[in-house]
This record gives C-alpha cells, structure tokens and sequence, in this order.
C-alpha cells in the first residue's frame, strides 16, 4: 500500500496524547456513606479492575478512529510497479500500409484497429503517436481521435528497424522513466526481427487477415512497339487459393479496348500479350477483379509519340558499328568526318560520340564543353595512336582524367560493375563465364571517375562521369574483338539513351523517378504535372534540349497523369503503387523476444486499463473511523 500524501503520516504522533493523558490520569474512588441499604443494594458495585477495562477500550476507540482518519487524510491506495512509477512514456505505431486493407474477422484489419483506437483513447493524457508517413508529438485526446479516424493508406512501410528508431525520436533521455512502444501492424514479411533495446517495453498487436491470397498485376512491358502498333506483355501473379483465371481488362483513359482471361491454373504466374493499335498518346490502365487486396488489381502505363535521340558521331576510324546500333527510329542520327565538322550542329544534339579522332583541336574541346554545360552528353573513344596532350585538355575539362601513358600489352576486359545504370536489367545474373573481349594496347588512366568496365588487373578500360564516357583503348578490328563481344550493345546504347531519359511506360509513387522531357524552355518557363484533381510542380532542371524532371514523394496516388507546359500537354506520365504490400507473408512477433503480443487493440488495452488501474482506500479509514466512534459510543453507554 502507497500514500498519495505520505507527509501527513507524520500526524499520527498526535496519538500519544491521548495515551500520555490516560497514563497520567490520578482519579481515585471517593467512598460515599448511604444510610438507606435499599438504595445501597440498588447501586451497581463497579470494581476498580472493570473501571480500567473500560478506559483502555475507550482509549482504544479513539486511538483507533483519530489513526483512521490522519491514514484517509493521507489518502493511500495500492497500484502496479509499472503505475507506481514517477514518469510514463507511451507512443504508439499504426501501420496504415496497404496489406492492412486485407480483410479481418470484423472487417478491413486498418478500420477496425482505428475504430478500437479511437474508443479506447480516454482521459487528459498526451499521446505519442505516428505512422509510415505521419507523426504527432504530444496530441491530445480530442485531436488524436480525429486525425486516427482520417488515417488511410499509404504505399509507404516502415521496417521494424526503422520504427524502433523513430519511436525513439518521441521517448525522453530520462532512464528513471518506464518506455512502452504499442507497435499495431500485420507484421508483413519485410525482413528479421531487430534487437529490442533494453530500456523499452513493446507491445505487439498482431492483426491478421482471414484468408491469405492475393491475385495482383505484377508488371507490364512492351514487347514491340512502333508509330502504328504496339504489342504489351502483362505479368500476373497470384498466392495462396486462387481461381484458375482471373479476368483481366484494357482501358484507354474510360474506353475499355480488350478483355480477355489469364490462366492461373497450372501455376501461380502467367504473361499474357494485348495488341495496340495506334499507341501514340495511349493513357492505359490495365484491371483486374480480386476481392481481398484491391491497391494491386491496376496497373496504369502511358504509351506516348516515340521521340528521337538525337546522336552526332565525328568520326575517323570506322562507323559502320555505330550505324547497325543507332540507325534505327528510335535514334536522329548523324555522322561527319573529323575533317569537315560542322560546330552548328553540336548544340542541337543530345549525345555526341568523338569516335577514334587522333587529335581534338582546341575550337573542338571549347565547343564540347558548351555543349557539356548545356546538359549535352559524350562518349569517347580513343584511337590506336592518340595525341595525348590534346586529348587531356579535354578529358580536363571533362572531369574524366588524363592519359598517363600508352602500353602496348594484350588485357582482357573481364571485371562488369553490374549495379552500374549502363547494365541495369540487362544480366539475368552476374556471368563470370563468358568470352571476355580483349584488347591489343591501351592508355592508362588517371582518375576519380567511375568504373564502368575493368581490365584483368584491375585498369580501367570505360569510365564515366555524369553523361560523360571514355573507352580506354580502341575498339579498331585491329585492336580489339570488342566490336563483337555482346558487352558493346548495353554499353553504347544505354550512353546514348542516358543523354535524354524518355519517360518509361509506368513509374512508382514514393520512389527517385527521373526523366527528360524534349522541350526547350525559356528563362521563366516551367512544367507541372496534373490529372483531373490534382497538380504540382516537380523539381525539374532545364537543359540546352530538355528539360530533366525528378519526382520522389508526388504523386501520392497512383493513376496517369499529363506533363503540361502551360495548358499545352507534352507528354503522359503513369504512376502505381509498389508492389512489395501485396505479400501475403507474415511475420510472427511470438517468435520477437521480449516482445508480449495481443490480438487486438481492445485487448491491449484493456490490460493497460488495468496495469495501470489505481485502488484508493482512504473511503475504507472513513468509514472505520464512523465505526470506532460508535463503539467508542456504545462501550460509554452500554458496557457495565
């Protein structure tokens, strides 16, 4: 038992006085003459051992009701440890993730873990509380009631890690204080369990669907594609019980073009084909039906007018290589003898190849390097016999290095940076047992740039910087097999592209997105991107011929959207949602050590309720204070 005023304890010293009084107390028996013996016989004869019996209980009762009345004064009560404590510390985490949209007992796992939240929020405390995108420090009841009832879902999920880590942003320093995390989630597969730090309490809510299965549209891409149709390949998975097929529809913008039926039933994956006539400007969306998770039954994509890179390559060793790679209509590509460079034509271009040029005049590097401010980019390669002065002027200004020396020794280009943007889905898996391509002699290098491919020894042989590329050695049949090797493709392809990133088919809310848009802009001019509601500007870098547009946290919804100058539409952009929430995969917190786990917010709480339940006593001393004043009353009256 604790008191809530433990000072006023100090006044049950009053007792004593009472006990120094009775102890003190000199009365003595005065004999009385009666000559009437009748009146005598009525007398009581009260003896001096029962005199003092009746003291001591009367004292008693006093004692006894002066002590229960100082102890209610002092108000005691009993409580838990946790309760008893000086400083409390609750926050609490609501996964508002889209697997939680999965269908519980009582409904979707999201709105009845709000619903309970909101029910169970009582009294004047402030709450801790925040979500995969969301926080509040401090927020009262009312305001905490209102804002969880608003929540909705997002694409967004914190790993355990991290929500360990931003709890702890909300928890004071203090180690006299007790910690307790309320961690309210399905717990979707996201990795392993992290170490519960020791100075926190967590509580699991471990809410759990009823049927596990999921039919989701994985991907899409196209297969083909040119100005009058276009064929686009669309992956569907399923998990758990699934139906055998699952119908699967084709929208232009509210035109439904196709409908048609995957078939699931010799295995959880399938790819079907559509055929698109005339694909230019297609906003498409593609649907299907599943009752349990609906964030992942569509899948938007935009289709728009095919834009050309434009490519210059001055030339003096062959160029029939870079005519098979870029002569085709995806590519504007021109070509022009070292000789005869036309300088006009340099600004108007996205990439620029400088392939085998034995020397670089200086009217060449100042015009590049206009052309490299611009946001133009080059690609290098060196020739068998390299005037080496000339080219460090401009692989100075260029940031790619210079030219140390030529060695004349035959090197095999064996090491790939495969998580380089050059090779990006390009390798199924990292080959190591390949023809490695080679070459004759070549230039070392020095510098900080990236590298992209490597000799045996660990040179380099294609280094980059921004849009940027030099090959170290020359590609020349007399020089090198690399003409053949399938590494040329990826390599020279994916330069050239990377000068001016078309917007791809979709792309996924809350992630890096970039992109170029062929427009040129003047000083003042901007680009927005909108639908039918919203609109918002994205950050966005003007170039000589484009402009290059980053989107990370807009937009939040997924759907097609318009790239708009103005009021004039340049091009259409797709975003969807990730599809890592539509897992099925759960994670048990039983298997969390140290964690204690509930099935449901209402049942979390009402453990709190009463851990942190409070008995008061002092009514109880009232009351037996009444009831010794009564007997002290009684033992006056009645007892003989």
């Amino acid at each position: 038992m604790q008191f809530k005023h433990p000072e006023i304890l100090y006044a049950l010293l009053l007792l004593l006085i009472p006990i120094f009084i009775h102890l003190f107390q000199l009365r003595r028996f005065q004999k009385v003459d009666f000559t009437n013996v009748a009146f005598l016989k009525k007398v009581t004869i009260q003896t001096r051992k029962s005199s003092q019996l009746k003291k001591w209980l009367t004292l008693l009762m006093r004692l006894l009701a002066l002590a229960c009345v100082i102890l209610a004064f002092a108000q005691p009560y009993s409580a838990s440890k946790l309760v008893s404590n000086s400083q409390q510390e609750t926050v609490i985490y609501i996964d508002n993730s889209f697997s939680m949209s999965a269908k519980g007992p009582n409904g979707p796992l999201l709105e009845r873990a709000k619903q309970q939240l909101y029910d169970a929020a009582q009294g004047d405390d402030k709450i801790n509380w925040f979500t995969n995108t969301e926080s509040r420090k401090n927020s009262s009841v009312r305001d905490f009631k209102g804002d969880v009832l608003d929540l909705d879902h997002v694409h967004n999920q914190l790993s355990l890690q991290e929500v360990l880590l931003k709890a702890g942003q909300f928890f004071s320093k203090s180690e006299n204080s007790d910690k307790r995390l309320v961690i309210v989630s399905d717990f979707q597969e996201l990795g392993s369990f992290p170490e519960v730090p020791d100075n926190i309490m967590i509580d699991a809510v471990k809410l759990s669907p009823v049927v596990k299965s999921n039919v989701v549209i994985d991907t899409a891409f196209l297969a083909s594609s040119n100005t009058s149709s276009s064929e686009l390949k669309v992956q569907v998975s399923a998990q758990g019980e699934f139906p055998s097929s699952v119908p699967i529809s084709l929208h232009n913008e509210s035109l439904l073009i196709a409908k048609t039926a995957v078939d699931l039933s010799e295995g959880p994956r399938n790819t079907l084909s559509f055929d698109i006539e005339d694909p230019s400007g297609f906003k498409g969306a593609l649907q299907i039906t599943d009752g349990n998770l609906q964030f992942d039954n569509t899948l938007y994509f935009s289709i728009n007018t095919p834009k050309q890179v434009k490519i210059l390559s001055i030339n003096e060793g062959d160029t029939n290589f870079l005519q098979r790679l870029f002569g085709q209509e995806s590519y504007n590509y021109v070509q022009q003898a070292a000789a005869s460079v036309n300088y006009n034509d340099i600004p108007n271009q996205h990439f620029v190849f400088l392939n085998e040029l034995r020397s670089i005049p200086l009217s060449l590097t100042n015009s590049l390097k206009a052309f490299s401010d611009g946001g133009g980019g080059i690609g290098i390669i060196l020739p068998k016999n390299a005037d080496i002065s000339s080219y460090n002027v401009l692989l100075n200004t260029l940031q790619l290095g210079s030219i140390s020396s030529k060695e004349e020794q035959e090197k095999k280009i064996t090491k790939i940076n495969f998580s380089h943007p050059l090779f990006q889905n390009v390798f199924e898996k990292q080959v190591t047992n390949f023809q490695y391509p080679k070459v004759n002699s070549f230039y070392g290098i020095n510098t900080n740039s990236t590298e992209v491919l490597e000799f045996e020894d660990g040179k380099p042989f294609l280094i980059q910087n921004g849009l940027h590329y030099l090959l170290c050695a020359s590609i020349s049949e007399e020089n090198s097999n690399f003409k053949s090797s399938p590494l040329i493709v990826p390599s020279l392809i994916n330069m050239a592209q990377q000068s001016l990133p078309l917007p791809r088919l979709y792309y996924y809310n809350g992630a890096y997105n970039s992109f170029a848009i062929p427009v040129k802009l003047a000083q003042d001019d901007i680009i927005s991107i909108r639908d039918s509601v919203t609109r918002f500007i994205p950050l966005q870098q003007t170039k000589a011929n484009s402009v290059l547009v980053t989107t990370t946290d807009e937009p939040r919804l997924s759907g097609n959207y318009s790239i708009v100058k103005d009021d004039n539409v340049l091009e259409y952009i797709s975003y969807n949602y990730p599809r890592n929430e539509s897992s099925m995969q759960y994670m048990n917190p039983e298997d969390w050590s140290g964690v204690k786990v509930y099935n449901s917010v209402a049942e979390l709480f009402d453990e709190i309720a009463s851990d942190n339940k409070v008995n008061s006593f002092w009514k109880w001393f009232v009351i037996f204070a009444v009831v010794f004043l009564l007997l002290e009353m009684l033992i006056l009256k009645f007892y003989k």
